[in-house]
């Protein structure tokens, strides 16, 4: 750990899409540092959360669902949205474009809406997961790139428009972070040979690093930061 013991404590945390892969781990973070989160998915997860971790079931493409998880939760000063799917190939379906904004994009919206007064009252602070793809396409992942194209810049539109409530809103981008998305990529050399060779520290990122990053956002130590992109990607967008 490389933050202080009780960082967090006496705060309260909600993460969408935290019942498996970055989610969850930026969930345990969270929790490891004395918040009290609220971790919220489609399912029960992978496993991976730790006990002190609450798991509410939601959908983010359902106001209906999200405001029932929400329940009772009066305040919040941290609100993480990971919910994200990837569907390669798919993606040049309408259909399946249209589902992949749908959780990736308006869920995103929809957490920041219905959490924006909880956070008005404590001053809190949003955290949105980009991506690499906001920045490059993908001939695979039309639905992803532009989904998540649109995270940035709707990271960046809220952080003014939500300035005057006292909240900053933020965003991570991860690239090429060994994960079960990654999977084929990782297991195919033809394919993961040029992305380890255009990335300057030479490896495949863990969800750990991005958590890492991400908690530094929610810090007082980033009291003066809003609107910001912060890449996580081993340096490959500036190699």
């Amino acid at each position: 750990m490389t933050y202080a013991a009780g960082l967090f404590k006496g705060k309260r945390a909600l993460v969408s899409g935290a019942t498996q892969g970055i989610g969850a781990v930026i969930a345990n973070h969270l929790a490891a540092l004395g918040a009290t989160v609220t971790a919220i998915g489609l399912g029960p997860g992978d496993g991976t959360l730790d006990a002190a971790v609450e798991v509410r079931q939601a959908d983010v493409t359902s106001e209906a669902s999200l405001g029932a998880a929400l329940g009772e939760i009066a305040t919040l000063d941290i609100v993480f949205n990971c919910a994200g799917i990837i569907q390669r190939g798919a993606e040049h379906e309408l259909a399946v474009f249209e589902k992949v904004l749908a959780v990736n994009l308006t869920g995103t919206m929809r957490v920041c809406a219905m959490t924006r007064e909880r956070l008005k009252a404590s001053g809190g602070c949003i955290v949105n997961t980009a991506s690499m793809l906001s920045f490059f396409g993908g001939g695979l992942v039309p639905g992803y790139s532009a989904s998540k194209g649109g995270v940035a810049q709707l990271t960046k539109s809220l952080a003014i428009a939500y300035a005057a409530d006292g909240i900053r809103v933020n965003a991570v981008a991860p690239g090429w972070i060994a994960t079960p998305l990654t999977r084929a990529l990782q297991d195919d050399p033809a394919r993961a040979g040029p992305i380890l060779a255009r990335t300057p520290l030479a490896r495949w990122g863990t969800p750990d690093d991005v958590a890492r990053a991400a908690m530094f956002l929610c810090t007082p130590a980033a009291s003066f930061m809003t609107g910001v992109i912060l890449p996580v990607d081993g340096g490959y967008m500036v190699s």
